[in-house]
């Protein structure tokens, strides 16, 4: 019986230890020093929520950039994601995040790179196929990448600028400002936030 009361006390601590005061404190900690990233470092412009810094969208007009390919459309719901539950209440279906892991010699993907490619450069009539950077034409693991490489959004500079106006070295300059050098000098690739760059040609059209 002593031990099995040192084993109940034990267990009591322990889940006041790790399962009240360790998340509370952690949650505080990240409440007070970071609360933006714990908030899911949301954009807002004139007090209203346009995304996060962390999720792409997708962008299809010729006026903004374009981010990369998602096979779960950044998670955006749609009609087909909306399916009644065994009760009848109309339930969110969809996954949250995630790519479909074909592989190179599969044909789906093989077909929908390649539409997605002949739409590129249909819309983007100065690039040649071969300089198309792959990013551009395949998803990443998540589906919810929020960045492309600085050479895509290069690529895409003179027929952003023809579609809004804005002259070209202009248009780099608002890339260069969002663009982020390797973390912590050594870790991933330089990148660019297609949403922070869209975001501020919105605000010069807008003026």
């Amino acid at each position: 019986m002593k031990m099995l009361q040192k084993s109940i006390r034990l267990t009591i601590v322990f889940m006041i230890i790790c399962g009240i005061i360790y998340p509370l404190f952690i949650t505080g900690v990240g409440q007070v020093f970071f609360h933006k990233q714990a908030n899911g470092s949301i954009i807002t412009v004139n007090g209203k929520e346009v995304g996060s810094e962390l999720i792409g969208q997708n962008f299809t007009d010729p006026r903004f950039f374009r981010g990369r390919v998602s096979a779960v459309n950044y998670n955006t719901y749609t009609k087909e994601d909306l399916k009644p539950d065994k009760s009848g209440k109309v339930v969110y279906t969809g996954v949250s995040s995630g790519s479909q892991n074909l592989a190179p010699s599969n044909k789906m993907l093989q077909d929908r790179v390649k539409k997605d490619l002949d739409g590129f450069l249909k819309t983007h009539p100065g690039v040649k196929k071969e300089d198309v950077p792959t990013d551009l034409l395949t998803s990443s693991g998540s589906g919810l990448d929020p960045d492309i490489s600085p050479k895509a959004a290069e690529v895409q500079i003179p027929d952003v600028s023809k579609a809004t106006g804005i002259s070209e070295e202009n248009i780099r300059k608002i890339v260069r400002k969002y663009t982020e050098d390797k973390t912590f000098g050594i870790l991933g690739e330089p990148r660019v936030n297609v949403l922070k760059v869209n975001l501020e040609i919105a605000s010069i059209l807008n003026k």
